[in-house]
């Protein structure tokens, strides 16, 4: 009796890289890395999702669009029928040459989203931008969902959210200088997990407790305990949600009162500060920003407020801000007021201080910027402009020709009539799903590539089943400094094929097929990329060297130069930020100019429109957080036992205060319904202190798996909940972080959950 014979092969996804056990056709388990010394458990979860029930194993089709064509039936409440790929190929092709003769290419959204492969040729996003583009163009989205008001406002006054990044301290100097991080909206290590492009080996949790060993210390300002790791032993500021800028404001009033800002600083790198010295001190608007103005705003003492300014005199300070924050109304403001802060103690640009531009949020943020850029998978240049803010898509669809104001212009939305989507998962990242849902219904025509019969291959009418990252040869290389094989290491199950087969049938379809793959499978693609990368960084070994070097090596080291940040500080005039002024913009004439109400010319306390202190919250009176979660990356792989592992009798976990919940009677492993005007979901509760009263966090990503379409979701996703409108007429950002809601035990039967289960 033979012996099935397994062995080890290297893989990487986003959240570090791993040894998969395989025979050549199945996972039986992936181990980390023992390159990464604090590595992440996320990915050991996916083999449990290659084979699940769910996995989509031959192309399917709706009922309804079968039988009726492009604009019939309805999307999330009908059946499916498997084709043969031989009918979906020609289905998708005919419609694209449909839309696009009828309608021209703007009517095609090309929705994706950059988490779907961390490999530099299997990258979705690549994939179909590229296949798009030679169909003739396509409608794109702007900024993404996790940083677009930072983007957008970076952009206006500092030079770039590109510039930020470059400049933001790193945990080796904070260490070494001894600095002080106040970190508005945290610092959760659970965020490090993962990264673009991958990660070779996780270091920056590992680097932020080297700092604290150094002398660094840490105050998080935040609604919740956690959200910075135990061996920090972080000062906890317990703020109200959307409350930071009013926090900030009375900070810079305390230094500035005291005579300790740091004029010529101000004066030589920024504009616009006698403007803003004016607002803070309430010459404008007849309210100085105290630290008891802000105590009754933010629900912090005073003395706490006063005490932690007083603590940035005469010591190099970092002013971090979480990507939480500017997911909320006004979410331009606390990036802005955090490097108004900078700039008023004059640690902007130094060393270890300054402003820690979304500092922790990411693995490489926090960790030493290399110039190493390895080769990726070409685009194509693209026919048309059209496009839209990343958030806006719910809007776009619903309103067509409706106008939108957005970075100082005027838009209109595009009457889309296809939408085409590989990679990311709009039913996990946007808001107000039902809204969404209600939207999604307005195309004649929805095609998605999936792995697993999830949320968006539900509300689909065209599904072509895609291979995972496993299932392929790919090479990642990751902004943490390492470039990783990624070895294929199962067999795709029943007739699953690569997202690159995919677009490589259908552009032979449509007329350009030969521009597409330049007459390259996708092993031959692969080769040819890690060729050009080594072009670039000779010192890398080859692929067979990479192999046998365990799958991981270093990347090259490529100096970048002096940060711009630093560089301006050095010599504004050799030196100039890319703002009208060359300089740090406090007062913008600029953003000022475009008289937006929700966005002033100068960081400004807006309260946001739901809040714990606004009227709505007599009928909702506990404020939403929704944040990455711990066992997943978004939504990916939701399905796998790693995730699900989580969960409390299937739902995702609640987090609620001890006396949030004894009010409503609600103990510990309880399933409860949290609900609001927008919708209802279940969740299973976790009681104890570790969050402010009056807040609960229900993380993103456990799949939409709603009982009726439009009714109870099941499973626990934060997106029903979510508010849809822009951060403000600037960014136009996503807005989910200022959700009020309610919580009440679920005395009912539980329904079941389905979203694992097959089409």
């Amino acid at each position: 009796m033979s012996r099935t014979r397994f062995r080890l092969v290297p893989t990487a996804g986003h959240f570090g890289t791993y040894l998969a056990e395989t025979d050549g056709t199945v996972v039986r388990s992936l181990t980390p890395n023992p390159i990464d010394d604090d590595p992440s458990p996320i990915g050991t979860g996916v083999p449990s999702t290659l084979r699940a029930r769910s996995r989509l194993t031959e192309p399917m089709v709706r009922r309804g669009y079968l039988e009726g064509g492009p604009g019939t039936g309805i999307r999330g409440d009908d059946s499916y029928v498997p084709v043969s790929w031989q009918t979906a190929l020609t289905l998708v092709a005919r419609e694209i040459d449909r839309v696009r003769t009828n309608y021209g290419n703007s009517a095609i959204y090309g929705g994706s989203y950059g988490w779907g492969s961390a490999g530099r040729f299997h990258h979705p996003q690549s994939q179909i931008h590229r296949f798009l583009n030679l169909a003739g163009g396509y409608t794109a989205s702007v900024e993404s969902y996790s940083s677009a008001a930072m983007q957008v406002i970076l952009r206006r006054v500092a030079g770039g959210y590109g510039a930020a990044l470059e400049s933001n301290p790193t945990w080796s100097e904070i260490g070494e200088h001894r600095s002080l991080v106040i970190a508005f909206g945290g610092l959760a290590a659970r965020n490090s997990q993962v990264n673009g492009g991958g990660i070779g080996a996780h270091t920056n949790v590992i680097e932020q407790r080297r700092a604290r060993a150094a002398g660094a210390e840490f105050v998080v300002l935040s609604p919740q305990r956690s959200d910075s790791d135990t061996s920090l032993d972080a000062q906890w500021l317990p703020i109200v949600p959307g409350t930071d800028v009013a926090v900030m404001l009375a900070i810079a009033h305390t230094i500035v009162e005291a005579g300790r800002h740091d004029r010529e600083f101000l004066a030589r790198c920024t504009v616009g500060w006698d403007r803003f010295e004016q607002y803070l001190f309430g010459r404008t608007d007849g309210t100085p920003k105290s630290a008891e103005w802000a105590s009754a705003i933010a629900g912090i003492d005073a003395g706490a407020i006063r005490d932690l300014a007083r603590r940035t005199f005469g010591r190099r300070t970092v002013f971090a801000t979480s990507y939480s924050l500017q997911r909320a109304d006004h979410g331009e403001q606390p990036p802005w007021m955090a490097l108004t802060l900078a700039a008023i103690t004059g640690d902007l640009g130094l060393p270890g201080g300054g402003f820690g531009c979304a500092l922790g949020a990411l693995h490489q943020l926090g960790m030493p910027t290399n110039g190493f850029r390895p080769a990726a998978f070409d685009q194509s240049a693209r026919p048309i402009d059209d496009f839209i803010p990343v958030a806006r898509i719910a809007d776009m669809l619903s309103t067509p020709g409706g106008e939108f104001d957005y970075d100082g212009s005027r838009y209109r939305y595009p009457d889309i009539r296809m939408v085409y989507w590989a990679g990311g998962n709009p039913f996990h990242h946007h808001q107000d799903l039902n809204k969404l849902v209600a939207a999604w219904q307005k195309p004649d025509t929805v095609v998605v590539h999936e792995h697993f019969a999830n949320a968006l291959a539900r509300h689909a009418d065209i599904v072509l089943p895609a291979a995972t990252w496993l299932e392929r040869n790919d090479f990642a290389a990751g902004a943490d400094g390492h470039v990783s094989a990624i070895v294929k290491a199962a067999e795709p199950p029943g007739d699953v094929r690569t997202d690159y087969e995919i677009f490589s049938a259908l552009s032979d379809r449509l007329g350009f097929g030969e521009e597409f793959t330049e007459n390259r499978t996708a092993d031959e693609w692969v080769a040819e990329l890690y060729r050009r990368t080594r072009e670039r960084a000779p010192e890398l070994p080859t692929w067979a060297g990479l192999l046998e070097a365990g799958g991981v090596v270093p990347a090259p080291v490529i100096e970048t130069g002096v940060a711009p940040y630093r560089a301006l500080r050095a010599d504004p005039a050799a030196h100039p930020l890319a703002t009208p002024s060359g300089l740090f913009e406090i007062y913008s004439p600029t953003v000022a100019s475009f008289d937006y109400d929700d966005c002033p010319g100068h960081p400004t306390w807006l309260p946001p429109t739901e809040w714990l202190h606004a009227d709505i919250a007599a009928r909702f009176p506990l404020h939403l957080v929704s944040g990455q979660p711990e066992r997943r990356l978004h939504s990916q792989f939701d399905n796998g036992d790693h995730s699900r592992a989580g969960k409390i009798e299937g739902r995702e976990p609640i987090l609620l205060n001890a006396f949030d919940a004894a009010s409503r009677s609600i103990a510990d492993g309880d399933i409860v319904r949290v609900f609001n005007d927008r919708g209802q979901c279940l969740a299973g509760a976790v009681v104890g202190e570790d969050i402010r009263p009056g807040v609960v966090r229900l993380s993103t990503g456990a799949w939409f798996d709603p009982v009726v379409p439009g009714g109870l979701d099941a499973h626990g996703n934060p997106n029903v909940l979510t508010p849809d409108h822009g951060t403000s007429r600037l960014a136009q950002g996503p807005s989910a972080h200022s959700a009020l809601v309610q919580v009440e035990r679920f005395s009912d039967a539980v329904p079941p959950i389905t979203a694992f289960e097959p089409l």
